[in-house]
């Protein structure tokens, strides 16, 4: 019994620890790269669930006909280093990494990506920026 009941604390602590390592619980939206004028930009965002599970999202309206277009996938537990999202809709794949403030777009190593799709409207002149964004409450 006292075997059962130490290896029950144990898990219960590995798991805890886990999710200490988590920067947020909850929803946050963002946006990375600006979209063009067209059906509409995704409104991407993160929830991550109590039980440590990372799920990425997106919303997209239609500026045309009004139809909502959106998915929810669970990209796994939380990884500082790189995750990997793919959305099945539109079979797109990207990596990310995050803390608590920002999200940055990274190739599948971590690295963050620099673009020119990735500067802000407010400084168009720029080029080769690097693809981040504020994670919005």
């Amino acid at each position: 019994m006292k075997k059962l009941l130490f290896l029950f604390f144990f898990l219960f602590s590995l798991l805890s620890l886990a999710q200490s390592k988590v920067p947020f619980f909850g929803k946050r939206d963002f946006t990375i790269e600006n979209g063009a004028n067209g059906s509409g930009t995704p409104g991407y965002y993160i929830n991550i669930k109590d039980n440590g599970d990372v799920h990425f999202g997106f919303v997209q309206i239609n500026q045309a006909d009004g139809t909502e277009t959106k998915e929810e996938i669970n990209a796994g537990k939380y990884d500082p280093k790189v995750m990997k999202v793919y959305f099945k809709t539109y079979n797109e794949t990207f990596y990310v990494k995050f803390d608590k403030e920002k999200i940055y777009l990274t190739d599948e190593n971590g690295k963050v990506k620099k673009s020119d799709d990735c500067c802000p409207v407010s400084e168009m002149e720029k080029t080769n920026c690097e693809c981040s964004g504020i994670l919005y409450q």
